[in-house]
């Protein structure tokens, strides 16, 4: 099995590579279309850019999975092909794994060529509707550049088997292996630490949040407040990375339970399976992801399930907060 899952490994690396260089070439060809609105689903709206990466990944599942190895593809933008699996036409319950997707995790980010978007995949034994994010075994993810950036970092991983990272030379193909290191850092000062608010709704309910989060840490009122950075990186596996290279401390993700405090509901975009899949890697790497009060991620891998999560360095800082954290949303979002 450990063969196997190097294998897979290697395998949804080699597919985020195709999928990155096919998206530096069309971006060269076609850039001012990547923003048209393709559709809208129940998870999210669908830009031209994300219909370019779906094709991309069906044709190479086509040429390049093994077919001694069946798989389930859940991916957002597929609802109109049904259940999608390799080789085409196998049952759901005679596939092995169910493989979870998110071709362009930042795609406003990317369409608009701002800051690097991230492809991301995750590979679980197939269980049917009870997969969930715990049972993930192999995760990989690929920076999707910006025009004017000539490196591109990917970092993989198996489970118990450390974190694979290599940056590449977009113009020669090389690449070089680097060592991501979590911040080992106990406190916040000085630091990048966030909780996500990326867009209107919910915005200053969340930033409540925060700002009492940080007065209950004694980081508040000391030097005008300005011991903690903020950094809001419109991409869950963009965070995922800043806190696996060490760049961030903490980051988190409310906004589920947010917009139910608020009476928002599903029709407010927020955090997805696919987009938080290669939580593996942190972990992996030595940092920490947990559902906000502390306990594992156990959503199932699909496209529509809202996830809350907080993702810290290392477990010196996510003992630190985890019980400040679980009172504050006793009283904000209970």
């Amino acid at each position: 099995m450990k063969n196997k899952l190097e294998q897979a490994r290697k395998l949804l690396c080699a597919l985020q590579a195709e999928l990155r260089d096919t998206l530096i070439a069309a971006r060269a060809r076609r850039a001012h279309t990547f923003a048209r609105v393709a559709g809208v689903t129940a998870a999210d709206t669908i830009y031209q850019v994300d219909r370019i990466s779906e094709a991309a990944i069906l044709a190479w599942f086509q040429r390049h999975w093994p077919r001694a190895w069946p798989v389930e593809l859940v991916m957002e933008g597929l609802e109109d092909h049904g259940t999608v699996t390799f080789p085409r036409g196998t049952p759901v319950a005679r596939t092995v794994f169910k493989c979870i997707l998110d071709p362009i995790d930042g795609t406003r980010n990317l369409m608009y060529d701002k800051r690097s978007a991230w492809a991301l995949a995750a590979l679980a034994p197939q269980r049917g509707a009870a997969t969930h994010l715990g049972d993930i075994v192999v995760a990989a993810m690929t920076e999707l550049p910006t025009s004017k950036q000539d490196r591109a970092d990917q970092l993989s991983a198996v489970r118990g088997r450390g974190v694979v990272a290599r940056t590449c030379d977009l113009r020669t193909g090389r690449a070089r292996a680097f060592r991501p290191r979590p911040s080992r850092a106990t406190g916040f000062e000085h630091g990048f630490a966030s909780i996500a608010r990326f867009f209107p709704e919910g915005k200053a309910l969340l930033a409540r949040i925060e700002e009492d989060l940080w007065r209950e840490l004694g980081l508040l009122g000391r030097n005008g407040g300005q011991l903690v950075f903020d950094d809001q990186y419109l991409s869950s596996g963009g965070q995922l990375y800043e806190l696996a290279i060490g760049h961030d401390r903490m980051l988190g993700d409310l906004r589920p339970q947010a917009y139910a405090k608020l009476g928002l509901g599903r029709a407010s975009l927020c955090c997805h399976p696919y987009d938080i899949c290669t939580a593996l890697i942190l972990t992996e790497a030595g940092g920490v992801v947990e559902t906000p009060d502390g306990r594992p991620l156990r959503v199932p891998l699909d496209t529509t399930s809202p996830v809350a999560w907080m993702g810290y360095a290392n477990p010196a800082l996510a003992r630190r907060v985890r019980p400040i954290l679980r009172r504050l949303i006793r009283r904000h979002l209970a």
